[in-house]
């Protein structure tokens, strides 16, 4: 896995190598006027692009706003797209409560392996043959993850021990002594089965960590699975419909006043 905040530059780097590179995203800097605004407070919805750590976007919104007190409520991995409540000025007091929300997940598992990640930050291994898996085996497997559960997170993940990540002891090849976490799954629906590959929808608690429940969905099959698609599409009443992209928030604020400076990520 990257460091945090290092993920998107070193994909657009993979990318500029390979000659597919994408667009820049234009900076631009809030004038005074617009800049109060903000500091007085807002709640911002961005849907987060893939490859974009959720550190990216707040440093992005928080550079382009000139102001330091912007927090998002929940964050998102760099594979994930979707749903990313920013909290700007005064406003950032309202964090915990959007992220003590439930949350909707939409995505895919694919069957049939598994990544130390737990998603496809690393390559798979472990293959196994899904062949005696039926789309009722997959369908009713949902049902154990129903209800008040426990789940243990992945080892890969920004949860902290003693002050150091989670991730941190990993690469260092450090023994991480994981405990299992009360979480809540609300809904649970397989969308589509197009072996091995099954789309899902879930609404969960906050806390609940999707790639784990991928694993824990392939144990339970006995065919191992990894989390192979993601993207957060609710937090309580908020909907990715009503967010918009970084692009478009970045042109609000040129648009209310503000002077584009250059294009740069």
């Amino acid at each position: 896995m990257a460091r945090k905040g290092s993920y998107f530059r070193k994909h657009k780097e993979k990318m500029d190598m390979a000659g597919t590179s994408q667009p820049r995203t234009p900076v631009v800097q809030a004038d005074e006027a617009v800049r109060a605004v903000y500091e007085e407070g807002k709640v911002l919805l961005i849907d987060k692009p893939v490859h974009w750590t959720s550190f990216d976007i707040i440093k992005k919104v928080r550079n382009s706003l000139r102001i330091k007190k912007v927090g998002h409520a929940g964050t998102l991995d760099p594979l994930a797209s979707g749903l990313l409540i920013i909290c700007t000025g005064k406003f950032t007091k309202k964090i915990n409560e959007y992220m003590a929300k439930e949350k909707e997940y939409t995505g895919s598992f694919t069957l049939g392996a598994l990544t130390p990640t737990y998603d496809l930050e690393s390559d798979p291994e472990q293959q196994k043959d899904t062949s005696g898996i039926t789309d009722e085996m997959i369908q009713n497997a949902t049902g154990s993850f129903i209800g008040d559960i426990q789940q243990y997170p992945p080892v890969y993940s920004a949860i902290k021990k003693e002050g150091t990540a989670l991730y941190t002891l990993a690469r260092r090849g450090e023994e991480v002594d994981l405990q299992p976490r009360n979480i809540r799954i609300d809904e649970f629906e397989i969308t589509s089965v197009n072996m091995p590959v099954v789309e899902f929808r879930i609404v969960c608690s906050t806390g609940t960590y999707i790639r784990s429940v991928a694993h824990d969905f392939g144990k339970l099959l006995g065919c191992g699975a990894y989390l192979s698609a993601l993207r957060r599409t609710a937090i309580g009443e908020c909907k990715v419909t009503d967010a918009m992209t970084l692009d478009a928030f970045l042109q609000s604020i040129v648009s209310a006043g503000s002077v584009e400076i250059k294009t740069d990520n």
